[in-house]
């Protein structure tokens, strides 16, 4: 287990963020990137903050990076992941932006419960939520990477 860093560069945080957004420009200036990201999450706009979610690669999606690869551990019933396909796409069309949960290992069925419970909340509630989930994941994979 890593600590978290003092500095990355934008293409070690677009490694960790899975893509290269406003956040990873802004984190990449950062001295203690992985401990101020919610400070910056904060200054992004919300056209921004979408951006950032929306290159998280979808639970349950076919194409997906190794790492999430292992994270997600494919392998699960076609019809739970006929759902989650479903689900993710009632999910992106709420909200107007991607779900994200940090996974890493919980199966396809636990993973399928909370998107259904976070569909019942608020707009406001799920892009904060989202936000954090998403730096929690970057930060678990710096430290476990």
């Amino acid at each position: 287990m890593r600590d978290l860093p003092r500095q990355l560069t934008a293409d070690e945080l677009a490694e960790l963020f899975e893509g290269r957004t406003r956040l990873v420009e802004l984190l990449a200036q950062r001295e203690d990137p992985l401990g101020s990201a919610e400070e910056v999450l904060g200054e992004l706009t919300e056209q921004e903050q979408r951006q950032a979610l929306d290159a998280h690669p979808a639970i349950g999606a076919r194409a997906l990076s190794k790492r999430t690869t292992a994270e997600q551990r494919a392998g699960s019933h076609p019809a739970v992941l006929t759902e989650l396909t479903y689900l993710n796409q009632v999910y992106e069309e709420t909200f107007g932006f991607r779900f994200v949960v940090f996974v890493d290992g919980r199966p396809k069925p636990e993973i399928l419960e909370i998107l259904q419970q976070r569909l019942e909340r608020t707009r406001k509630e799920e892009l904060e939520t989202g936000l954090r989930e998403l730096v929690a994941i970057a930060r678990d994979r710096w430290q476990n990477g």
